[in-house]
């Protein structure tokens, strides 16, 4: 049985391209907002916004989208009131932020599992193992929607994913263009389903906006969306007929595409980007509350949340100025002039799915994803590196850490930390932080920042290897999850996946109190590039983990050659228990494939369905879910095992 998609969409960062050809404004038009207390310019007119994109070509900047998806169909499997009682206790999706939800993949309530694949949405009856089962599909057949992933609470269920739609555009008044046209888009959908009978989700509304997803963030009933796309700048500076500005639908306030005109949008003139931000917001739990919708121009690249600000940071470059001696000349040349690079951050306050821009800054240097940014006692925290490891000179790369105040103004700084090396991963916890760089050994530094204004070095720790990401496990101990490094020379070689908890009881002289090594070269996890790929428990000592291995031969021991790849092993779970006396103790390694399946891979081995995605818990159960499988087994005792094939 099918349904026709309706739905909605919530809070979004947007930055779109290529509007719409459409009329702006209609009787049920979402509220558009621009504030006049923000101190910002306004666009104005199509002419300003023509100019001020070929003042923006001079100052480009790639914005980095992470995925690409109308109507979807609820397929039962099985009649379920989903008024079964919820486990006492279940995993979450590891977040940066407590209070601050990050969609993901797979989710749990306690009851039910939750997955998003490319093709459909599952949600599956978990809990208790013996009664797990199918219990409805949603599916996304037509091949024109993609789900990215979701957010889950008691009573809905937000889908986030890409469309590639035509669609139908009204045309301007009859003076500029005259008859409607269909055009190609890209669209950021948000799709909201009632889940109170998990047998029948029903999709009660849905937002689309020009643009490729980024992010989001879902605060109580609050949902905060991101995404970007660039402004077809081209076209529109050859393009005689006016465009009007980015379009949006949602789905609460009628079915046509509206768009913002440009009284409403505006600017940061000292950072010009061809790129539409949109930022919105709007509370699940109030189904007339009509979407906020705020328009700049602008670009985004990393989202980091608090519980009441979203930041979004953009990589800036810009050419440094060269400084000639007097009397000197510049001589000819056909390089270009050395870049300078710089990270700008927006801030949105967050309310009641109501955002509002509230301030701007800049610090020197790139970050490298969301764990760079942290906000703490009314300052914003910022980890970058700046120049290139490459050379030699002045120019050679630093890490720093900037401390910024309210107005997101330069409070206090530390720079040139581990020179000719770059940040690899940051945690931020409270009034310390902890950073790893790496060029050929791992440093592991302590930082203080107590005082805001003299942020300072309380020690460092260097070992081989390095970290891609850093976890809390108490106020005295971190993981740090990565690869072993062997050194030849100047150079050092990636080995095998690094497992270390370091101990900062001495906050001068940290140490690596243990460590595991997975596999050779070669052997890889989501989680060095997704913290979401975590499962960890820290009253139940429980770690895991999907990962792939790769293993030396015995003649490629023999040989010792740091420089080689080993062959596949082995893809799936890795769980450990974990304490601070023993360590780091293997328990168990699970996977979906069959004999046949390793059988078929030779050397390597690439994505397939039967990789484990996601590990969770429900109860003592322990759950790992790929494309095509579900498996339950008890945390503790016999290791009986219930498989649900999830294919049709």
């Amino acid at each position: 049985m099918k349904k026709k998609a309706a739905g909605l969409i919530v809070t979004a960062v947007v930055l779109c391209a290529l509007p719409f050809l459409l009329p702006p404004g209609s009787l049920n038009e979402p509220t558009v907002t621009a504030s006049e207390q923000d101190g910002l310019p306004v666009v104005g007119s199509y002419g300003q916004f023509k100019k001020l994109l070929k003042k923006a070509k001079t100052n480009y900047v790639v914005a980095e989208a992470e995925l690409s998806m109308p109507a979807a169909a609820a397929v039962l499997e099985a009649r379920d009131s989903g008024k079964s009682a919820a486990a006492p206790d279940f995993s979450a999706t590891n977040t940066q932020v407590q209070g601050v939800d990050e969609a993901d993949i797979v989710k749990t309530d306690g009851t039910y599992l939750y997955q998003s694949t490319s093709r459909e949405v599952r949600i599956v009856k978990a809990y208790p193992a013996s009664e797990m089962r199918m219990t409805s599909r949603i599916s996304y057949e037509d091949g024109l929607f993609t789900p990215l992933e979701m957010f889950v609470d008691d009573k809905k269920l937000i889908v986030i994913g890409q469309a590639n739609s035509s669609v139908e555009l009204a045309p301007l008044p009859a003076s500029k263009r005259a008859i409607p046209y269909y055009r190609h888009n890209q669209l950021v959908k948000a799709l909201v389903y009632d889940i109170q009978d998990k047998a029948q989700p029903r999709l009660i509304r849905q937002l689309e906006v020009e643009g490729q997803y980024l992010s989001s963030r879902k605060i109580g009933s609050s949902l905060y969306l991101t995404a970007n796309h660039y402004i077809d700048t081209y076209r529109i500076l050859q393009e005689k007929t006016e465009l009007p500005g980015p379009a949006y639908r949602d789905s609460a306030f009628g079915e046509q595409y509206q768009t913002v005109p440009y009284s409403d949008i505006r600017y940061f003139p000292e950072s010009l980007q061809p790129n539409y931000l949109m930022v919105a917001g709007v509370n699940l739990d109030e189904p007339k509350q009509k979407l906020s919708l705020s328009t700049y121009l602008g670009a985004g690249e990393n989202i980091y949340a608090s519980p009441t600000n979203l930041y979004v940071a953009v990589t800036e470059h810009k050419a440094e100025p060269i400084k000639l001696k007097q009397g000197e000349s510049l001589a000819p040349s056909f390089a270009p002039p050395p870049l300078a690079t710089d990270t700008t951050i927006y801030r949105f306050g967050m309310n009641d799915g109501k955002i509002a821009f509230s301030a701007k800054g800049s610090v020197p240097g790139q970050i490298l994803n969301q764990f760079s940014l942290d906000e703490h006692d009314g300052y914003l925290r910022i980890a970058t590196t700046s120049g290139n490891m490459w050379r030699t000179d002045s120019g050679t790369s630093q890490n720093n850490v900037y401390v910024l105040d309210s107005t997101l103004g330069i409070h206090g700084k530390l720079e040139g930390i581990a020179p000719t090396e770059r940040i690899y991963s940051v945690r931020f916890m409270g009034k310390r932080a902890y950073m790893v760089t790496f060029r050929n050994v791992d440093p592991l530094f302590v930082l203080d920042l107590a005082k805001p204004a003299a942020p300072r070095i309380l020690g460092a720790l260097k070992i081989p290897g390095y970290s891609d990401y850093l976890h809390p496990y108490d106020e005295n101990h971190i993981i740090g999850f990565g690869k072993e490094a062997e050194s030849d020379k100047d150079m050092a070689f990636y080995q095998g996946m690094k497992i270390a908890l370091f101990d900062v009881s001495d906050v001068t002289k940290p140490k690596e109190k243990f460590k595991t090594v997975i596999g050779d070269r070669g052997t890889d996890s989501e989680l060095l590039r997704n913290h979401k790929a975590l499962l960890f428990s820290k009253e139940k000592g429980l770690l895991a983990f999907p990962v792939t291995v790769y293993e030396w031969t015995e003649e490629q021991k023999a040989k010792q050659d740091i420089r080689g790849y080993g062959h596949f092993t082995f893809q799936g779970a890795y769980v450990y228990r974990l304490d601070l006396e023993k360590g780091f103790t293997l328990t168990d390694k699970i996977t979906h494939l069959e004999q046949a399946d390793r059988d078929k891979a030779g050397e390597g081995w690439y994505e397939s369905t039967k990789n484990i995605k996601r590990i969770l818990t429900i109860d003592q159960t322990l759950y790992t879910v790929s494309d095509d499988f579900v498996k339950a087994q008890p945390l503790q005792g016999p290791k009986a095992v219930k498989t649900l094939p999830l294919t049709k």
